[in-house]
């Protein structure tokens, strides 16, 4: 017997029901899900002319409607009582498919403060994450530099304790909402130990003296990035997050909590991408057919649904196993991570090829969603890290 679609979902995409249907969600999510489809599906077009400006108004938006919430836990004007990673993988995936710049808005309000959630004070927490969870402060994550990204204990950018601050030098870049943002998690050396052990992690802000951006990165799929330059910019202690040298334990800890909402987005955008195909299939006369109609096409669509539910289970299990069974998923975000990016570029490139010219032209979802996906195989993480990341577990569980 065919499974029915449940109630509170209906109007949600047939495959995205089916997903939602599956036993590691719980109602509430169910009801998250519909809410945020009825929302984006009425959400008027974003200018993306002025990158800036267009991020500026979808955070404003996702505050106001309530969803930046789902960012901070509870009692600093959070929807739940801590972050829940199901949550977040949901309202990525459905604004994947809705508009990639809106997805990047809504992660980088969970990702630039992820770190004041997991470790700040009481104060730190009162005085930024509510500003954040309502839209009015935009937040970024400063962490990689131009010598130091996938190793992160490479990271010269330098702090110096000098009385009551830190006195800090250096650079990062990629930085996403470099320029734009009002607050920022900011990683430094601080020599307690060699390597990782060595780093703390810091909250800053653009009006500091000495905080410079430095240049403003443009990319294939335009977002709000820059190079941040710091010289002798002076941090009160009192903005370390955590103890001196956890820094990078608590960067971990973040993009742990984070990594599989990089496979969502992926999802999200995969799903638009199959969706487009399949229309594209169903309508395009061809030979006095439809190019649904040849088995070609047929086995084209049934590879990229397979590769999309294949990757949809490994993030569903990161996130579930995160929040339900409360152990770490630095695997498991990892094996899902690394499966979604690479699978939905695949199924995004399938999508192009079926449309031919057509999926190649500036302005069609298809060409969009090709450019939006390149980016998720390098950051939080490139392919070839978080195999690195699966195998060395795999052996230390073995030992």
């Amino acid at each position: 017997m065919m499974m029915q679609p449940h109630s509170s979902h209906a109007n949600l995409p047939v495959a995205l029901q089916a997903h939602l249907d599956l036993p590691m969600y719980d109602p509430g999510h169910r009801v998250l899900a519909q809410s945020l489809w009825q929302w984006a599906q009425a959400l008027p077009a974003v200018d993306h002319g002025n990158i800036d400006h267009a991020c500026q108004q979808l955070v404003r938006q996702l505050g106001e409607a309530g969803f930046l919430r789902y960012c901070v836990p509870a009692a600093y004007g959070g929807a739940l009582p801590e972050l829940d990673s199901r949550s977040l993988c949901l309202i990525r995936e459905i604004l994947g498919w809705h508009d990639g710049l809106a997805d990047f808005a809504f992660a980088m309000q969970g990702l630039g403060t992820g770190a004041i959630s997991l470790a700040g004070t009481d104060t730190q927490r009162h005085d930024i994450l509510p500003r954040v969870a309502r839209g009015e402060w935009i937040s970024a994550f400063a962490l990689t530099e131009p010598l130091a990204g996938s190793d992160v204990g490479a990271m010269q950018c330098e702090a110096r304790l000098e009385g009551g601050h830190y006195v800090i030098h250096g650079e990062k870049t990629w930085i996403s909402n470099g320029g734009i943002a009002d607050v920022y998690c900011l990683f430094a050396r601080t020599g307690e130990a060699p390597g990782a052990r060595g780093i703390s992690a810091f909250i800053v802000t653009p009006d500091m003296p000495g905080f410079t951006v430095a240049e403003r990165l443009d990319v294939m799929a335009p977002h709000p990035l820059a190079r941040l330059r710091f010289e002798g910019m002076r941090v009160p202690i009192a903005n370390r997050l955590g103890a001196p040298g956890e820094g990078f334990k608590i960067a971990m800890r973040t993009l742990d909590i984070f990594r599989a909402s990089v496979a969502a987005a992926a999802l999200g955008f995969a799903r638009r991408a199959l969706y487009e195909s399949v229309q594209h299939a169903q309508s395009r006369p061809m030979f006095g057919h439809h190019l649904a109609d040849f088995q070609l096409t047929q086995a084209r669509l049934g590879d990229m649904a397979t590769d999309l539910d294949a990757a949809a289970l490994l993030t569903v299990r990161a996130a579930w196993q995160r929040d339900v069974l409360q152990r770490p998923t630095t695997r498991e975000a990892a094996m899902a991570k690394m499966t979604a990016t690479e699978h939905a570029q695949r199924i995004i490139d399938a999508a192009v090829q079926l449309q031919g010219g057509q999926g190649v032209q500036r302005g069609n979802v298809v060409e969009s969603l090709y450019r939006e996906i390149r980016a998720l195989r390098i950051y939080e993480g490139a392919t070839e890290v978080q195999k690195l990341i699966i195998g060395r577990d795999v052996l230390k569980a073995a030992s």
